[in-house]
């Protein structure tokens, strides 16, 4: 018989990153701009509510809808080439907030390894819901922390 209290005990680690899931475009009133709302996958369940244009959020939502234009969407296009040149999206990651924008990054993996673009989330967003493989979007743990630390738990605003 042994005694638990002598096991030491692992600490517990939070994750720098949180998967999240694209989960819908909203129009809240009296905006007029769309949100994107970002949510965990997994426990707490926390979301994230990026403001996007009006432009970007038809394209993300004709993304998670997969409906068909009549000619290709610039997001569209630029997947095409970035298949053309071999480079795939590995994730979209949510790294910052400053004042009432997000910041974004791609990573990408191509011929030349890998590569991370800073780009805005609504970019990020449109082309990770518009390819055919998942592609994992990340949120970091800190921007979760502030937004919601600043008593927004929604998100910052502003327009990405």
């Amino acid at each position: 018989m042994t005694d638990d209290s002598t096991i030491p005990q692992a600490p517990t680690v939070v994750s720098p990153w949180s998967i999240v899931l694209v989960d819908e475009v909203r129009m809240e009133l009296p905006s007029n701009s769309p949100v994107v709302i970002l949510r965990e996958q997994d426990a707490p369940w926390r979301e994230l509510s990026i403001p996007v244009g009006l432009a970007e959020g038809n394209y993300i939502a004709y993304g998670m809808k997969k409906i068909d234009t009549p000619s290709p969407l610039v997001h569209d296009l630029f997947l095409d080439i970035l298949e053309r040149h071999q480079v795939s999206i590995e994730a979209v990651r949510i790294v910052g907030v400053k004042g009432k924008l997000f910041i974004a990054e791609l990573d990408t993996m191509g011929l030349k390894g890998r590569q991370v673009v800073q780009c805005r989330p609504s970019d990020a967003i449109a082309l990770a819901v518009r390819t055919k493989m998942p592609i994992p979007v990340l949120v970091a743990e800190w921007v979760f922390v502030s937004v919601y630390k600043a008593g927004d738990k929604r998100g910052a605003g502003g327009t990405n």
